[in-house]
């Protein structure tokens, strides 16, 4: 919670300015004074953007309350899945498409879902600022370091050349859409990692770990990296081509930092939408997603206009299920699978 707190004391700021800078010439909302509760729950990578969105919001409208919790990826559909209806939540925040036991969990509970893709992210991968030989890592030697059963415990275990420093292992918990993605693009398949490392839902614990160990090496969402990167040092990635990439956000919008860039989303219950709050946030949201995602304090890549119009779309016609659950998740498809869906 304290996390949680200290981001929304970061991003307080950065909101006032969007909203100066986008809302000038004023909102259809603030004719119309809505009260009531929006629930949200969630990615930790994904918050950032929808606590920007809800601070943003409860200032146009003051009567309704939007709270964002971070319980990852994995946690946040457990919510939006409850068996009680009534401690649901009406969006969950997602780094990751939604996996087939949760839709065949909400087919089984009566929940109608609509999917909505809301931006870019990467996943950085980090280690200590004085470490001065891991410039790059290949994916074939995150895999060696990653998979389950993996006995690489110093560095020099990694390559040829490299010193003999004990190595540290930081990273998101099993409950993160992070976690999920990290896992089958690295090793393969989904949650196949070894255990013995740091886990925390929270990246300030990551940050704190890998910034406080010589020999760490860890990983987690872009925008985190950036906004502690004077802590930090980014590994460039070799996609096993012979060519690293260090990710930026012009790179991750670009598409070449594979295979660590993903898609984010929002989960809507259907039900949820048809009350005038929850309605309205999203309405606000996707009306000016683009200075919301993009802004320097949020740091995401934004998707096309396109896309956040079949975002609007989905909503207002109430076309539910998921175009990004037989697919997976591949941006580069990303425009393609929704316009087809």
């Amino acid at each position: 919670m304290q996390d949680l707190l200290r981001t929304s004391k970061r991003l307080t700021a950065s909101v006032v300015a969007i909203a100066a800078v986008t809302f000038m010439t004023g909102s259809a909302f603030g004719q119309t004074k809505l009260s009531g509760t929006v629930k949200l729950d969630g990615s930790s990578t994904v918050a950032p953007i929808t606590m920007a969105a809800a601070e943003m919001f409860m200032g146009e409208q003051p009567r309704v309350r939007v709270t964002v919790g971070i319980s990852g990826t994995g946690g946040g559909f457990k919510k939006f899945l409850d068996e009680k209806a009534d401690l649901r939540t009406d969006i969950s925040d997602a780094s990751r498409v939604i996996k087939g036991k949760e839709i065949e969990r909400a087919k089984k509970l009566g929940i109608e879902f609509i999917e909505i893709p809301i931006g870019i992210d990467g996943i950085a991968v980090m280690v200590h600022p004085s470490n001065a030989f891991a410039n790059f890592l290949t994916v074939d030697e995150l895999k060696r370091i990653w998979s389950p059963g993996s006995s690489i415990t110093n560095w020099s275990q990694v390559r040829k050349g490299f010193p003999d420093v004990p190595m540290k292992l930081y990273g998101p918990g099993t409950d993160s859409g992070t976690f999920d993605y990290f896992t089958k693009a690295i090793c393969g398949k989904e949650k196949a990692s070894r255990s013995d490392y740091t886990a925390s839902e929270s990246d300030n614990v990551l940050v704190r770990g890998i910034a406080g160990n010589k020999g760490s090496l860890g990983y987690f969402g872009y925008s985190y990296y950036q906004a502690n990167q004077d802590k930090l040092k980014l590994v460039a990635i070799d996609n096993n081509n012979g060519t690293p990439v260090t990710p930026s956000l012009d790179i991750i919008r670009g598409g070449t930092y594979k295979p660590l860039s993903r898609p984010m989303f929002l989960y809507v219950n259907k039900t949820a939408y048809t009350r005038p709050e929850v309605k309205a946030f999203l309405k606000y949201f996707l009306d000016n997603a683009k200075a919301i995602v993009e802004h320097p304090r949020v740091n995401y890549v934004a998707l096309s206009d396109e896309l956040y119009s079949i975002g609007r779309h989905r909503l207002n016609t109430g076309q539910v299920g998921s175009a990004m659950s037989a697919a997976g998740d591949n941006t580069a498809k990303l425009q393609e699978v929704f316009s087809k869906f």
